[in-house]
């Protein structure tokens, strides 16, 4: 039998390789588990692949690529693949969507990205680095500053309060427990200094910083296209794909181009961003784009998440541009992508009308009662922490309290995580489903003398997308058309043709038009080709046929000429 994983907790490494492997010995018919390569600390990154061996090998099929937590600490992404994972080896031969996915398509689920900096982020005095635990971009640690973490032993990094008059927080007079910032040219009250919770070095009395994490990695911003150095883009590392975690990544890829799509599941905004990341959407191929609103509103329906632009409405900074993932599968090989950030602790509290990153900058106060409210509600009081008194080895008397961040905000209170990514595998198995899928369509053999032939050999693209999946890959000359192959056996010849013919790209089943558009289509049958050969052998004579389209897998056949 599968394991039974619990999706109320986060599986540390050593379980997480358990599980992994426990799916491969329960279903060795649907999964296996491959090391992608090894990490900063020299742990495994592990890949399972899921499909039916039984029809053919995961290279032959057109693949899918999602993967979770490449960012230490937003550790439900890990889940949210674990529970697909789960759902597709339970239901193969039971639900008929699963069943033939994993048919006639490859998955490739990597749960777990950063598996040195999710160790820290799951230990009992936790870290929250960002990605690798490799310090960068100095290998020192801090001699000045206050260094981020758990310093009373409670399991939890949350924010220190000291009273200062040139504080710039005060309580609401209504609820003393939440903090609120000081109004402009306001004076006479009670008001605070907030600074994470840790500890300081070489603390003069008077001024602190907070030091840069010793580990300053961010994998996702390590990838080859629109790479930049680190004072345009912090944690980018030395050079595009210098962490092996990320180089693992790129060469599977780059190794498998049968990848025709992708999800990346971070935390947290409950909403699902689509590219570009570096253009807006009036500069992107108009034919993408189109592919990627049709897709996203499936994604609507299905998730109950929001899709929008990166560019538009997904930056830190207005003047910022993110990479990542994203960006390299889409913009550099033209594979459709898609970046899930789960959880939204707004919309859990009420809170449905905010923008994701600018209601960080300001929000009104009536956002954080309505927080408050929930987290008394909905999380016996744990996701804003009261405020306890707490003897500072440098500060003296502080109170240590706040929000939550790491269990709460980064991720959902474990009574929430399962039904926050139960919503995902819908559209992941229709996204699947959609892309290309190369399918003999006949293989015919004429006589033309007693011992000449001729062979035809005629696939289709059984899928809603084409062969090529985007026009960023035909751009971007990413792709091949469909390539034919005739195999002779000893004593038989080619008259007419060669033996590797490059066909055309074929188009799917999604519609190019409108049904009421006044231009018809031009190609009615894009979705076809074939090959053709003049063989001179004897009757009887078995020849073996294929075809491959990168993104749309492989097929072949036998004909006996007679």
């Amino acid at each position: 039998m599968p394991p039974i994983p619990r999706f109320d907790t986060f599986a540390r490494y050593d379980e997480l390789t358990r599980l992994l492997f426990g799916y491969a010995e329960a279903r060795p018919d649907l999964v296996t588990v491959r090391s992608l390569g090894k990490s900063h600390e020299g742990r495994n990154i592990w890949l399972a692949v899921v499909t039916n061996s039984a029809t053919g090998p995961d290279t032959d099929k057109p693949a899918f690529w999602v993967d979770g937590n490449i960012h230490a600490a937003e550790l439900t992404a890990c889940t949210a693949c674990l529970y697909w994972l789960h759902r597709l080896v339970t239901q193969h031969g039971r639900d008929a969507q699963v069943t033939r996915l994993l048919d006639f398509t490859a998955i490739y689920l990597c749960p777990r990205i950063a598996v040195d900096g999710a160790e820290l982020a799951l230990a009992e005095r936790p870290r929250q680095i960002r990605s690798s635990t490799r310090p960068y971009p100095f290998d020192e640690p801090a001699l000045e500053g206050l260094t981020v973490q758990d310093i009373d032993g409670d399991g939890r990094i949350l924010t220190m309060r000291v009273v200062d008059p040139h504080g710039g927080y005060k309580a609401h007079p209504d609820e003393p427990r939440l903090l609120v910032p000081r109004e402009p040219g306001e004076f006479g009250g009670t008001y605070y200094r907030l600074m994470p919770e840790g500890l300081l070095n070489n603390y003069d009395g008077l001024t602190i910083t907070v030091s840069a994490d010793r580990e300053g990695l961010d994998l996702n911003r390590n990838f080859p296209s629109q790479w930049r150095q680190e004072f345009e883009q912090v944690g980018a590392g030395p050079y595009p794909t210098s962490e092996p975690e990320v180089r693992a990544v790129v060469q599977f890829v780059i190794e498998h181009r049968n990848i025709g799509a992708a999800v990346s599941f971070h935390t947290h905004s409950g909403v699902i961003l689509r590219p570009m990341g570096t253009m807006p959407d009036e500069q992107m191929l108009a034919e993408d784009l189109w592919t990627y609103t049709s897709l996203s509103a499936l994604a609507e329906q299905l998730t109950g998440y929001r899709v929008v632009s990166s560019w538009h409405e997904f930056k830190y900074h207005p003047k910022e541009v993110i990479t990542g993932t994203q960006d390299w599968l889409y913009e550099h090989l033209g594979a459709l992508f898609w970046t899930v950030e789960l959880w939204s602790p707004n919309r859990e509290a009420g809170i449905t009308d905010y923008a994701w990153i600018d209601w960080y900058r300001e929000h009104p106060v009536a956002d954080d009662l309505k927080l408050l409210a929930w987290s008394d509600a909905q999380c016996g009081g744990q996701a804003h922490v009261d405020w306890q008194p707490f003897d500072h080895p440098q500060l003296g008397r502080v109170e240590i309290g706040g929000w939550d961040k790491m269990n709460f905000w980064r991720n959902p209170p474990p009574h929430l995580r399962e039904r926050e990514v139960e919503r995902f595998p819908a559209w992941l198995e229709r996204l699947a489903l959609a892309l290309p899928r190369l399918e003999v369509l006949r293989a015919e053999v004429r006589a033309l003398g007693p011992d000449t032939w001729r062979v035809r050999f005629a696939v289709a693209n059984g899928g809603w997308l084409p062969t090529y999946v985007t026009h960023r890959a035909l751009e971007r000359k990413a792709v091949r058309g469909v390539v034919f192959e005739i195999d002779l056996p000893p004593g038989a010849a080619l008259v007419e043709g060669v033996p590797r013919i490059e066909g055309p790209q074929l188009e799917g089943h999604a519609p190019r038009r409108s049904q009421q558009n006044f231009v018809p289509t031009r190609e009615v049958t894009g979705d076809r080709a074939a090959a053709q050969w003049i063989v001179r052998a004897e009757a009887g004579t078995t020849v073996c046929l294929r075809a491959r389209a990168e993104r749309a897998g492989a097929v072949h056949c036998e004909v006996v000429l007679d």
